[in-house]
C-alpha cells in the first residue's frame, strides 16, 4: 500500500497527474478535479512531514533545562560536568537595563521590532544564498527564531528544522508581543558555561545583578549567545569575547543606540571577570572537547541532554604534566619566561593523552588562553619536515654534504637573505645527519632552496600543518620557523615520522553515550590501549589507519637522525635534556631568532610530547634560551621520562628499503679502497643508512685544481682576474659551492652568493 504521507510519494503522484492533464485535454472537468485532489495530497504530505511532532510555542513560558553532561578521562574519572543553572533567577524586562536590551537587538536582530518573526531580506535571503551556493545551511535567524530553536527544537542543520523554526517563529509572534519575546530570550538563551539567561551570566562573569551591569559589560554579554562556547571568556579562545564586544559597540553606534563618544569611553573600560570555578580538571582539554561537542551536537544538547563523554585523556599523566609545566615555568622567571604548554599524544592512534594549555588555567596572567591550539612560530623544530622532503625526493641522502659557510641567497626583487647560525659561527663541510642533528641554519636554508618553498609547504600541509596556506607569504626563512603553526599540528606532523610515514588525525573523544546509555559515537582503533602506562610493544604499521604521506624509509632516516645523540653533541653536548636514560627518543628543539618561542618535540613509536615556553604577549625571552636545551627541554625531559618509565626501549624499525654502508667521514663519498678487509680504506669512515639506490658509488677524490688568490691563499673570487693561479687543493663541494680544506681561512671565509 502506498504511503501518501511521504513527501516523495506525493511529488511523484502529482507529477503523474500533471502529465495526464497535459495529455488529455478532452476531460477538462476531470482535469480540474484531479488537480484539486493532487494539490491537497501534496499539501497534506508536506504538512504532515513538517508539522509532525511540532511543539507548541506555549511551552516557551515554562521552558526548563534538564540533565548534566559529564566529561570523563579514559579511565572513567570525572573531569567536568556541563550543566545548566536550574535555579536561575528570571528577570523582568523592565529590570534589564535599556542599553543591554539595545545591545542584544543591535548585534542579533536589528529589525526585531519591525518584522513578524522572520527577516526575509536581512536574514532569510542571505541564508538561502549561502545554502544554495555554498552547500551549507546558514543562520540568518531573528531573535524569535533563536528563541524557538534553543527552547523547542534541536540544533541539527537541516532544511526541515529550518522550516519548523520559521513556522514556530510566526506562531510565537501571534501568541506573545515583542517585549515578552525579548524577555524570554534574555532569560533562556545560553551565555556560555552554566549560564543560561542574562541573570546567570551577569552573576557568573561579573558577580553582579543584571541591573548593575555597565554599558561595557552589557555589550560583552550581548555578544556571547551567537556562539557561547566559541566566544566564552573561559573557553579556548578568550580573546574572541573581547573582539565580539567591539562588534556590539559598532552595531550600537550604527543603530544610534549610543554615540561614538560613549562607545570610545565604554571600549576603554577594563573588563574584570570573576575567575572560573575551580571544580574542573584538565580545564584546557575540557574546553577543547566541549567545543567539539557543541560543533557536533549543538549548545542545547550538550548542556541539557545528560551526555556521558569518555575522552582520550589520562588524568594522572595530565596532572603530572600540569605540575611540571607550572614548576618549571616558575624557575624560568629569571629568563623572562611567564608561560608554558605541553601536549602528549599517541601517534599510532592519534589520541591526546594530556593537554596543558598554559601554566595555570586560573591565573590572571596566562589563564585560559590555550597555547596548544594557538599559532606560534616553531623555530628550528620545523627543519625535519624540510629535510624529509629532500630525502624523500632523493635530492639528498643522510651523508650529503652541506657547506656551512657565509652564504647570501639572492631572489630577484627581494632583499638578499644571509642567514646565520645560532652560535654565530660557521662549521665548514657538514653532512646532513650532523646538520640536522646540530640544527645548523645555513644547511637548512640550502635544503629549502634545493627543495623549493612551494614543495616544502605542500608536503608540510600533507603531514598535517594546516596553517601554511599561501606559498607567496613565505620565503627561505620558513625552514627556520618563519611560518606560524599550532602545537596540535606539530604533534600531527611529527607523528608521521613515528608512524612510519602515515598521518593520523588527533583524537580527543573515545565514546559518547546519551542519558539512557545508548552509544552515539565511538572511536575504534586496533592500537588503542586501556592503560597507556602498561608495557607497549611496537604498534603494527599495517594496523595504523590513515593516509600515507611519507615513505617508511624517509620516516626511518629522520627518526634515526633525531635520536642520534652523537649527531647533535657538537651543539648540545653529550649529555643534555634531550636524552632519556635507557630509551631511544627522537627529539628536535626550536627557538625563534627573536627569542619569542622555544620548543622541544620528541617521540618514540608509541608516544610523542610537544612542549613550548614563551610569553602570551609575544614579548622576547632572555637570549640565554638560544641554546635550545633550556626552557622547553627540561619540561619535555621530565614528562617524557614519566611516560616511558615502564616502557620498553623501542628504536625505529628499519624498513626493507633501507641499507647501511661505510662512507667517508668528510665527503660522504664511497671510500677509495673498497676492500672491507683492509685496515686502510683511504679515508676515515663512518656507518650511514641509505634508501636503496642512493648509496654513494663514486670514490672520494679531494684533490682538485682550483683558482687561488696568490696573495691570500684563499679561493679566488668568481670575477677575480689578478693575482690568480690554478693549484691542486683539497676541495669538498655541495650543491651551491666549494670549500677548500687546505686553503687559508684566516679572517673568515668569503661570502657565497646563491641566485635563485
Amino acid at each position: 500500500m502506498t504511503d501518501i504521507s511521504r513527501p516523495g510519494t506525493a511529488l511523484k503522484m502529482s507529477s503523474h497527474i500533471l502529465n495526464f492533464l497535459t495529455q488529455n485535454k478532452k476531460f477538462s472537468r476531470k482535469r480540474f478535479f484531479i488537480s484539486i485532489v493532487a494539490f491537497f495530497l501534496l499539501l497534506f504530505s508536506v504538512s504532515f512531514f513538517i508539522f509532525k511532532d511540532l511543539p507548541s510555542p506555549s511551552k516557551l513560558s515554562s521552558y526548563e533545562i534538564p540533565q548534566t553532561t559529564k566529561i570523563m578521562d579514559r579511565n572513567g574519572k570525572l573531569l567536568y560536568e556541563i550543566y545548566s543553572d536550574q535555579n536561575r533567577t528570571l528577570v523582568k524586562l523592565n529590570e534589564i537595563p535599556l542599553y543591554l536590551r539595545q545591545a542584544t537587538v543591535a548585534i542579533e536582530d536589528k529589525d526585531f521590532y519591525q518584522h513578524k518573526g522572520i527577516n526575509p531580506i536581512g536574514g532569510i535571503l542571505r541564508a538561502v544564498k549561502e545554502t544554495l551556493f555554498k552547500q551549507q545551511l546558514q543562520g540568518g535567524s531573528t531573535i524569535t527564531q533563536q528563541l524557538v530553536k534553543n527552547a523547542l527544537l534541536t540544533n541539527e542543520r537541516t532544511l526541515s528544522r529550518k522550516i519548523k523554526e520559521i513556522i514556530l517563529a510566526f506562531w510565537t509572534e501571534t501568541i506573545y508581543n515583542k517585549d515578552q519575546i525579548l524577555e524570554m530570550y534574555l532569560n533562556q538563551v545560553p551565555y556560555g558555561g552554566t549560564a543560561w539567561g542574562i541573570e546567570a551570566a551577569a552573576e557568573m562573569y561579573f558577580g553582579k545583578k543584571t541591573d548593575q551591569l555597565t554599558i561595557a559589560e552589557a555589550a560583552y554579554l550581548a555578544g556571547l549567545p551567537a556562539a557561547p562556547t566559541s566566544y566564552s571568556p573561559y573557553g579556548t579562545h578568550p580573546e574572541l569575547a573581547k573582539q565580539r564586544q567591539g562588534d556590539v559597540f559598532n552595531r550600537m553606534v550604527e543603530d544610534k543606540y549610543i554615540s561614538p563618544d560613549q562607545k570610545d569611553k565604554a571600549s576603554r573600560e577594563i573588563i574584570k571577570l570573576i575567575p572560573p570555578k575551580t571544580d574542573i580538571k584538565a580545564p584546557h582539554f575540557v574546553m577543547f572537547v566541549r567545543e567539539q561537542l557543541v560543533e557536533k551536537y549543538g549548545e542545547k544538547m550538550v548542556a541539557t541532554n545528560g551526555l556521558k563523554v569518555t575522552t582520550t585523556l589520562d588524568l594522572s599523566l595530565q596532572e603530572m604534566a600540569e605540575q611540571t609545566v607550572a614548576s618549571e615555568v616558575a624557575d624560568l622567571k629569571k629568563l623572562r619566561v611567564t608561560n608554558g604548554a605541553a601536549l602528549v599524544t599517541r601517534p599510532p592512534t592519534g589520541e591526546i593523552l594530556a593537554m596543558v594549555g598554559s601554566k595555570d588555567y586560573f591565573a590572571s596572567q596566562s589563564g585560559n588562553f590555550n597555547v596548544t591550539v594557538s599559532l606560534r612560530q616553531p623555530g628550528s623544530s620545523i627543519k625535519p619536515l624540510n629535510y624529509a622532503v629532500g630525502l624523500d625526493s632523493r635530492k639528498v641522502t643522510a651523508a650529503s654534504v652541506f657547506l656551512d659557510t657565509p652564504t647570501c641567497f639572492i631572489v630577484p626583487g627581494q632583499k638578499s637573505y644571509c642567514p646565520v647560525n645560532y652560535d654565530g659561527q660557521f662549521h665548514g663541510p657538514v653532512q646532513l645527519r650532523f646538520a640536522l642533528g646540530n640544527s645548523y641554519n645555513i644547511p637548512a636554508v640550502k635544503m629549502m632552496a634545493l627543495n623549493g618553498v612551494e614543495n616544502v609547504i605542500a608536503s608540510a600541509s600533507a603531514y598535517g600543518i594546516s596553517s601554511f596556506q599561501d606559498p607567496s607569504r613565505y620565503g627561505l626563512s620558513l625552514t627556520l620557523g618563519g611560518g606560524e603553526v599550532t602545537m596540535l599540528d606539530m604533534a600531527k606532523a611529527f607523528g608521521v615520522f613515528a608512524n612510519t610515514g602515515i598521518k593520523k588525525e588527533l583524537v580527543s573523544i573515545l565514546k559518547i553515550e546519551d542519558r539512557q546509555g545508548n552509544l552515539l559515537s565511538e572511536y575504534r582503533d586496533p592500537n588503542l590501549a586501556k592503560n597507556v602506562f602498561e608495557k607497549m610493544n611496537y604498534p603494527s604499521s599495517l594496523l595504523i589507519g590513515g593516509e600515507r604521506v611519507l615513505s617508511a624509509e624517509t620516516s626511518f632516516l629522520i627518526s634515526h637522525i633525531l635520536l642520534d645523540n652523537n649527531a647533535r653533541s657538537q651543539a648540545f653536548g653529550p649529555s643534555s635534556f634531550l636524552t632519556i636514560r635507557d630509551h631511544a627518543v627522537s627529539v628536535k628543539t626550536g627557538t625563534t631568532d627573536d627569542k619569542r618561542d622555544n620548543w622541544t618535540i620528541g617521540f618514540t613509536p608509541n608516544f610523542l610530547t610537544v612542549v613550548w615556553v614563551g610569553n602570551n604577549d609575544n614579548s622576547p625571552m632572555h637570549p640565554y634560551l638560544t641554546s635550545g636545551v633550556t626552557g622547553a627541554a627540561p619540561i619535555w625531559n621530565k614528562i617524557m621520562n614519566n611516560v616511558l618509565t615502564k616502557q620498553p626501549d623501542l628504536w625505529p624499525k628499519q624498513p626493507s628499503g633501507i641499507v647501511g654502508a661505510q662512507i667517508c667521514q668528510l665527503s660522504g663519498q664511497f671510500p677509495p679502497n673498497s676492500d672491507p678487509n683492509s685496515q686502510d680504506r683511504g679515508c676515515a669512515t663512518r656507518y650511514e643508512y641509505f634508501i636503496k639506490g642512493t648509496v654513494p658509488n663514486q670514490p672520494e677524490v679531494l684533490k682538485t685544481a682550483i683558482a687561488v688568490d696568490k696573495t691570500t691563499s684563499k679561493p679566488a673570487a668568481a670575477n677575480q682576474t689578478e693575482n690568480v693561479e690554478n693549484r691542486e687543493q683539497q676541495v669538498v663541494k655541495d650543491m651551491f659551492g666549494i670549500y677548500c680544506l687546505d686553503c687559508s681561512h684566516e679572517g673568515g671565509d668569503p661570502v657565497t652568493s646563491v641566485r635563485l
